[in-house]
């Protein structure tokens, strides 16, 4: 750990936040070991990076309208975008894995990378404070935007900007179900134009199954290309 603390030039007070991020649900529920895994600090540190993400990109493009403020915001929190970062510090390489997890590549898997990475921001941020995780967040999102490493198709974003043209019309996201061993897990989601389900997707995290669904929509309303 104290490795991956000089990698992120940020050490920690509190030395069992950190153990928590990096620990994976396959290692904290193998034997009896009755650890905390890190999946109530990857739901802390999704806030804070959409949060911090949003400050950083609404200063930094003033003139920027909110459509694609909210299209570039959605590229940089990606499973693709996070992983990247996570790849940036070898944080697999930190992760506490089950055995299985480890036999299968589980330190590659993006949706394992993606998990970690904000549960890493959650741990900073429990540590350190709001200002502590913003320089954490800000340190990958500003080379990413400045060497343009961007490269996602926000479906989600399109199709709320065509629903949004009739008022009477909301669309949700509704979560079905997993399938699938732990270490390879495919999550399925439904999207909702009001109550009737428009489009379905599969995805490795429950964001990508989401634009997957949106696509799927998309294509079903002839606004997307199947090949998009």
């Amino acid at each position: 750990m104290e490795t991956l603390e000089n990698k992120i030039n940020y050490k920690f007070k509190n030395k069992s936040y950190l153990k928590e991020a990096l620990t994976h649900s396959s290692y904290a529920n193998e034997g009896n070991r009755r650890l905390k895994s890190n999946e109530r600090m990857e739901f802390l540190g999704d806030s804070v990076l959409s949060l911090v993400s949003g400050q950083y990109l609404f200063e930094k493009y003033p003139d920027m309208p909110e459509g694609e403020l909210t299209k570039l915001k959605a590229s940089l929190v990606c499973t693709e975008s996070l992983m990247r970062f996570a790849k940036q510090i070898d944080l697999g390489n930190y992760l506490f894995l089950g055995k299985g997890e480890l036999m299968t590549g589980g330190a590659e898997r993006p949706s394992i990378l993606e998990d970690a990475f904000e549960s890493l921001i959650a741990a900073v941020y429990l540590d350190g404070g709001l200002e502590k995780a913003r320089e954490f967040v800000i340190g990958f999102l500003k080379p990413a935007i400045d060497n343009h490493k961007i490269n996602f198709k926000d479906y989600k974003t399109i199709l709320q900007e065509v629903v949004q043209q009739n008022p009477d019309q909301s669309v949700n996201y509704v979560f079905v179900g997993s399938s699938g061993p732990e270490h390879n897990k495919v999550f399925e989601v439904e999207v909702h134009l009001n109550s009737n389900v428009i489009g379905r997707g599969k995805g490795k995290s429950k964001k990508s199954a989401e634009q997957a669904a949106a696509r799927e929509a998309l294509i079903l309303m002839g606004i997307c290309e199947e090949e998009i």
